[in-house]
This record gives C-alpha cells, sequence and structure tokens, in this order.
C-alpha cells in the first residue's frame, strides 16, 4: 500500500496540470497513466489536429494567394510531422511528470472503496484524489456503425492516405475542422448533420457565414438529416421526409464525446454519476468530499482548457485557497479554414431569455492587415449589456482564437465596449477591428 497526499487518474492537460501545480505547492503526487501521457488532447486530439490544420492552411494559402492551383500535398510529410510534434510534447509531460514530489505510474486505475485506488497489483491511497480520466468519441446507434469503412478522429488521424471521398457525420467542432482539413488535401467531403445548422454553440450566424464559406469551397452539407444506415461505403440519411444516400470511401463518425468512467469502480468508492459524466459541484467535489473530478469526465465543459482550470480549482479547494477563475468566460475555437472563436452570450442566447444587448459588429474587409494578408473573409460581433459591459463575442476570420482571447481577458475584467475602445491597438493588426465594432 503506497500513501499519498494527491492521486491524480488521468495525465491529461487537466491531471497533468493539476499534478505539476499540486506538487509546485509541496504536495506529494501521484498520477496513474494506462495509456499515453498526455491524454487524448496531445496524442490524438487538438494538438494532432491541429498540426493538420496548420498544413491545410498552407496548401490553401499556395492555391489561393500564390495560384499553385496544382500543388499537391505529400501526405507522408504531413503525418510524419504530426507524429513528431506529438512525441516531442508528450516526452515533455513525461518529463514534467517526473519532477520532485510527483510519481508517474502506468497502468489501470480502478476504486477498492472511497480511499484507494488498485493499479494492476498495486494498492493506492490518497487524503485526495482527482478523477481525470477525459472522455471518448460517442458512437451513435446506426444500422453499420462497425462497418470497417467507418472511423472515429482517432482512427482518421492514424491513416495513410487521403481517402477520395469523406462522409463526416456530424458538424460540431470536430467534424469541422476535419471537413476543413482533408477538403484543403484533395478529398470530396460531404457532412450530414441532423441539426438544422453546423456548430450548434455557436452564434448562429456566424456559424451560417462559416458553413458558406466551406460550402464555396467544395465541401457539401445536408443538414436536418438523420444517418439510417451504412453499408459497403453507402451511407443512407433522411431529410425532410425523404431518403437519401452518399457513396465514401471513409465514413467519419463525429457525433460528440461520452465520459471515461467504465471500469473506474465509482459505485464502490459511493461516487455520483448523471447523464453527463461525474456529478460535481463548482469546486469540481464529487458526492464524495475528497474525491474531485475534472475535465470531460464531468461532462461541464468539454475543452483541454477547462480541464485545465478545473484542475488549479480542485487542487485550490484542497489546498484551502480562493481564486477568481471564471468558469463562466470560458474562451472557445474551432480552426478551420477560416477559423471561428467565441466567448460569453450568444445573440441567439439574449434573445430567448430577454436578455437586454446590444449588437456591434466589425469586418475582416475593412482592415488593412486583413487585406495585406489576403484575409478579408471574416466578421466579428461584439455584444454588450444596458451598462455597456462585453458580454459576448462572436467571430470568424483569420485569428479569431487570438482575437477572442483579448475580449475574455476583458470580460474577466468586467470592462466595457468604451474601455475597449480607449486602449491603444497596434496598426496594422486584426485586432483593430475589435476596437472599430460599430
Amino acid at each position: 500500500m503506497t500513501k499519498t497526499d494527491l492521486l491524480i487518474i488521468g495525465s491529461g492537460p487537466g491531471g497533468y496540470r493539476a499534478a505539476e501545480y499540486a506538487a509546485r505547492n509541496g504536495l506529494q503526487v501521484v498520477v496513474v497513466e494506462e495509456k499515453h501521457a498526455g491524454g487524448t488532447c496531445l496524442n490524438c486530439g487538438c494538438i494532432p489536429t491541429k498540426s493538420l490544420c496548420h498544413d491545410a492552411e498552407v496548401l490553401l494559402s499556395a492555391r489561393e494567394e500564390l495560384g499553385l492551383e496544382d500543388v499537391k500535398p505529400d501526405f507522408g510529410k504531413i503525418m510524419a510531422r504530426k507524429q513528431a510534434i506529438v512525441e516531442q510534447l508528450r516526452s515533455g509531460v513525461e518529463q514534467l511528470l517526473s519532477s520532485p514530489n510527483i510519481q508517474l505510474v502506468r497502468g489501470k486505475a480502478s476504486f477498492i472503496d472511497a480511499n484507494t485506488v488498485k493499479v494492476e497489483t498495486e494498492e493506492y491511497t490518497a487524503d485526495n484524489i482527482i478523477i481525470a480520466t477525459g472522455s471518448s468519441a460517442k458512437m451513435p446507434p446506426v444500422e453499420g456503425i462497425d462497418a470497417p469503412c467507418v472511423v472515429t478522429s482517432t482512427e482518421l488521424l492514424d491513416i495513410d492516405h487521403v481517402p477520395e471521398r469523406l462522409c463526416i457525420v456530424g458538424a460540431g467542432v470536430i467534424g469541422m475542422e476535419f471537413a476543413s482539413v482533408f477538403a484543403s488535401f484533395g478529398s470530396k467531403v460531404t457532412v450530414i448533420e441532423f441539426l438544422k445548422e453546423c456548430l450548434p454553440a455557436l452564434d448562429s450566424d456566424i456559424a451560417k457565414r462559416l458553413r458558406k464559406r466551406l460550402e464555396k469551397r467544395g465541401i457539401e452539407f445536408y443538414l436536418q438529416s438523420g444517418v439510417k444506415k451504412i453499408e459497403n461505403g453507402v451511407v443512407t440519411f433522411e431529410r425532410k421526409g425523404k431518403e437519401a444516400s452518399v457513396e465514401a470511401d471513409l465514413v467519419l463518425v463525429a457525433t460528440g464525446r461520452k465520459p471515461n468512467t467504465e471500469g473506474l469502480g465509482l459505485e464502490l468508492a459511493g461516487v455520483e454519476t448523471g447523464r453527463g459524466g461525474i456529478v460535481v459541484d463548482d469546486n469540481m467535489q464529487t458526492s464524495v468530499p475528497h474525491i474531485y473530478a475534472i475535465g470531460d469526465v464531468n461532462g461541464r465543459q468539454m475543452l483541454a482548457h477547462a480541464a485545465t482550470y478545473q484542475g488549479f480549482r480542485a487542487v485550490n479547494h484542497i489546498l484551502g485557497k480562493a481564486d477568481g477563475i471564471r468558469f463562466d468566460i470560458m474562451p472557445a475555437a474551432i480552426f478551420t479554414n477560416p477559423e471561428a472563436g467565441c466567448v460569453g452570450l450568444t445573440e441567439d442566447y439574449c434573445k430567448e431569455n430577454g436578455v437586454e444587448y446590444t449588437c456591434h459588429k466589425g469586418y475582416y474587409r475593412s482592415n488593412g492587415k486583413a487585406l495585406a494578408m489576403n484575409a478579408t473573409e471574416g466578421m466579428v460581433k461584439l455584444l454588450t449589456d444596458a451598462s455597456d459591459h462585453i458580454i459576448g463575442c462572436h467571430i470568424y476570420g483569420s485569428h479569431a482564437a487570438d482575437l477572442v482571447q483579448e475580449v475574455a481577458a476583458l470580460m474577466n475584467r468586467n470592462a466595457t465596449l468604451t474601455e475597449l475602445r480607449e486602449t491603444i491597438h497596434i496598426h496594422p493588426t486584426l485586432s483593430e477591428i475589435l476596437a472599430e465594432c460599430m
């Protein structure tokens, strides 16, 4: 039996950052990891996907800006670069988890009781435990979903060729990013989405504009369509009461993710679970006070950076330290081409819930840097309340994620639009669009 101050199950962005933070604050930490250090985000999620997004953007720029319409990708080099980045970052996480006060243990963890966790043949007990096991792809109950041509994002990130015809089921963040990437690589991409618009969490105006842009790049969308069957490379779906189908060499299922709770023995520890995952309060405490759950496994906000800051909150609560982390201000981005980014309330939410607001808009086409970058496709929407405080920002266009981050920082300080406009912005930069929103 090994005794420690803090036991963390999972070494993704939530787990390894919480471990580093806790160790820095004097706690002895054991981190248990079943697979690769760094979790889904680093190994088969955010990082490898963004590597492909970058290469796709370079290809698109070469064709559209330099007129090199016949340029073809060397997919082998693209995938090798992606893997090298993953391995470099994974090595860095492993090094961090070998720091003083941290012990990395390999194996599958499961609770024996509320205070004891078994890993293979060893048992560990801790004053506090953080569950950070992440999530995995959720497969819909569709006939033929187990066909050889059907993959999740994990398998798609490891293929050795560009599929001629790629059908994507689901137009959320994962589906849209892969649609944008593989269209640039040369695939004929079709997206089938059950809802009436892509990216349902995004401002509907921004989502529609982004979809229209992707359609101009040759991506075909079937919205309000439900997949019924996948057989012999044919995806059959129902749209407006009529049956239709598309042929594909590969089918990516991107219909959401589910929390990784299976096999943890949560019932033996008395940890309550709900429909979205492990039930937690605002300090990330579960129904068992000394057991915490952070990141995708609690289903609150399925974002890598959310997991990181939830981990900080959990460790702060263990240490008895107060913090000012604002989980109601959670920026997010979609790395399509062009990008999209958002933070705060959407115009749709304000309308539906009677929130008084004013919408201020700015356009990339009137910005000098955007013109110089040949990135004039884009729009900024800033929402303010009756007292001029910024309550939301939604952008599609080049570097949308970076621009949204400035607004997120201002929202954390309860800034007004007037204060944003009175802040000097470098010229020429895309950030001037924010200050000039009317």
